[in-house]
């Protein structure tokens, strides 16, 4: 969800020596920060550290989640680093092999947050684990659905996770405007993955889009 910079802040903890990047990168994730819907709603928050490594044109060429919160949020952290692949400026000599390490602290002001118990949160945390499980079973079975190798008798069984999940015409439009948000910040590959994720949940919101941007 984009247009949350004054409700949402994040703070980067960055010390390493040598690389930089235009405007900063506190400055470039606040700017690109599309804070991801489930943890938005749960009003979960807290630091995802992220590992990578810079070749010598500043791009990152190999990224993961070290240490994350367990939520979309993770997914976003990493994307955002991702996202910045190219845009460092590289000192002389610099070891390709050395990796980098940001954590990344995900902040929310207002959405109710304050009416949220720790508990609340935690117990969020655990359904959305809990639940991706639910959802590579519904996203597996729309792909297996597109081969032609599918048992049709299934197909109600898969409605029923989606309502389980939550999982409605509602929440895939909001997916498909986080993927438009993507394609602005010209993060096609976040975009597209996006657009599949409605594709396979049954849905032909996105076909269009996926036709002109994910072929």
């Amino acid at each position: 969800m984009k247009g949350l910079i004054t409700s949402v802040f994040l703070f980067i903890g960055f010390c390493v020596q040598g690389q930089e990047i235009k405007g900063g990168l506190e400055s470039f994730i606040t700017q690109n920060t599309i804070y991801p819907p489930y943890s938005l709603q749960n009003c979960i928050q807290g630091i995802v550290n992220i590992s990578f490594k810079l070749n010598a044109a500043g791009e990152v060429y190999t990224s993961r989640v070290s240490s994350g919160i367990g939520t979309d949020l993770d997914d976003e952290a990493l994307r955002l680093i991702r996202l910045s692949s190219g845009k460092w400026k590289m000192p002389e000599g610099y070891d390709t092999a050395v990796a980098l390490y940001v954590p990344v602290n995900f902040r929310l002001s207002g959405y109710n947050c304050d009416l949220k118990t720790p508990q609340d949160i935690q117990k969020a945390i655990a359904a959305y684990k809990a639940n991706e499980g639910l959802s590579n079973a519904v996203q597996n079975f729309y792909r297996n659905k597109e081969k032609g190798i599918y048992n049709k008798a299934d197909e109600p069984k898969m409605d029923l996770l989606k309502q389980q999940l939550g999982i409605d015409e509602e929440y895939l439009q909001s997916k498909i405007s986080d993927g438009k948000a993507k394609l602005k910040q010209k993060d096609r590959q976040g975009a597209c993955e996006d657009f599949l994720f409605v594709k396979h949940m049954g849905s032909t919101l996105a076909d269009e889009l996926l036709s002109q941007y994910c072929k």
